[in-house]
C-alpha cells in the first residue's frame, strides 16, 4: 500500500485518538493496540517516513496515558461537548442532512394536503384540538393553548415525553431504520398540517415566531434523533469494508452519542414551551429573541462548528505529518 493511501485510510482514527483520547481503559488499550499494529506496518514499509515517527509518538503518548491519573469528570464532559459530539455529528452529516430533507418533504406534503382538504387537519390533530384553536383565533389569541397549565409541570411533562419519543425513534433503527423513517414522516406531516392550520387564517408568520420559540430546538432534536436511528440501521445494512457487527456497534455508539447530546436540547426546548412561549402576547420581543437565538445556535453548533472543527484538526494533522 502506498504511504499516501495508508495515511488517508487511517488518519481519521489517528486524529480522534490524538484529540479525543478514550476515557475507558478498554477503549484506550484497544486504541494502543491498533496504533502498535499501524506502527509495525509503517516501520516495515515506510521505515524513514514521517508517518512512522508520528504513529510512534501517538503510541508513546497513549502508553503513558494508560498509567497516569484520570482527568476530572468535568473535563471529560467539556471535551464531549467541545470535540466528541461535534466530530460525531460531522462524521454523519450526510445521514443527518438526509433526515432533515426527509422530514421537510413530509412537512411540505402535510402542509399542502391540509390546504387542499380541510378534513385532513382534524384527522391528524384531532377535531377537538382544531375546534379549540379556531375558538382562540376568533378571540384574537390564536396561540392561547400555550398559556394554559402549570409552567413547571408543562416543562417536565413535555421534556420526559420528547426524550421518550427520541429514544423510541433511535431504537427503531434496530429494525433497519424503517420505523424511524415512519416516525419522521408522521412528525413532519403533523407539523406541516399544524402550520397550515394557522397559515389558512393569515397567521403563517406568527406560527413560526410563536410555535418555534420552542419548536426550533424541539424539531431539530427530533430530526437528529431520527438521524441517529438511521445511523444505527445504516451501520448494519451498509458495513463497508469492515465486519458487519463492528459496523453495527460503531453505528450504535455514534447514534447513542447523538442521543445523549440531545438530552439538554430537549430539556431546554421544553423549558421554553413551559415558560417562554406563553409570553408571546406580553413580551413578544423576548419570544422573538429566543426564536432567533435558537436558530443561530442550531445552525452554528450542528452545522458550522462541526465542519470548522473537523477542518481545523485535519489541517493540524497534515501539518504534523509534514
Amino acid at each position: 500500500m502506498r504511504e499516501a493511501l495508508f495515511i488517508k485510510k487511517n488518519k481519521d482514527r489517528w486524529l480522534k485518538d490524538q484529540h479525543l483520547p478514550p476515557d475507558d481503559p478498554d477503549e484506550m488499550a484497544a486504541s494502543f493496540t491498533q496504533l502498535v499494529d499501524d506502527l509495525a506496518y509503517a516501520k516495515t514499509f515506510y521505515p524513514s517516513g514521517k508517518v512512522t515517527s508520528y504513529i510512534n509518538a501517538q503510541a508513546s503518548r497513549i502508553y503513558l496515558d494508560i498509567y497516569k491519573n484520570r482527568k476530572e469528570d468535568s473535563s471529560r464532559i467539556w471535551r464531549f461537548w467541545k470535540y466528541d459530539l461535534p466530530l460525531t455529528i460531522r462524521k454523519h452529516h450526510g445521514v443527518l442532512f438526509f433526515s432533515f430533507l426527509y422530514f421537510t418533504l413530509f412537512f411540505v406534503i402535510g402542509f399542502f394536503t391540509a390546504a387542499a382538504d380541510e378534513s385532513v387537519a382534524a384527522d391528524v390533530l384531532g377535531s377537538r384540538y382544531i375546534e379549540h384553536t379556531h375558538e382562540n383565533i376568533a378571540k384574537g389569541n390564536p396561540f392561547g393553548i400555550y398559556e394554559h397549565g402549570n409552567s413547571l409541570l408543562t416543562w417536565l411533562g413535555i421534556m420526559v415525553n420528547n426524550i421518550a419519543v427520541a429514544l423510541r425513534i433511535f431504537a427503531s433503527g434496530l429494525l433497519l431504520g424503517l420505523p424511524t423513517l415512519y416516525d419522521l414522516a408522521q412528525t413532519g406531516v403533523m407539523v406541516g398540517v399544524f402550520d397550515q392550520l394557522f397559515a389558512a387564517k393569515g397567521l403563517g408568520i406568527d406560527f413560526w415566531l410563536v410555535v418555534f420559540v420552542h419548536g426550533t430546538l424541539e424539531i431539530t432534536a427530533i430530526i437528529l434523533a431520527g438521524g441517529a436511528g438511521l445511523i444505527l440501521g445504516k451501520g448494519y445494512l451498509f458495513p463497508g469494508t469492515i465486519r458487519r457487527m463492528d459496523s453495527f456497534r460503531q453505528g450504535a455508539k455514534d447514534g447513542m452519542k447523538i442521543i445523549i447530546g440531545l438530552l439538554p436540547v430537549f430539556a431546554l426546548a421544553a423549558f421554553f414551551e413551559g415558560f417562554i412561549t406563553r409570553l408571546y402576547n406580553d413580551l413578544n420581543w423576548l419570544t422573538t429573541a429566543v426564536f432567533a437565538l435558537s436558530v443561530i445556535f442550531v445552525i452554528w453548533y450542528f452545522v458550522l462548528y462541526p465542519i470548522r472543527l473537523h477542518n481545523r484538526l485535519s489541517v493540524q494533522l497534515n501539518e504534523e505529518e509534514a
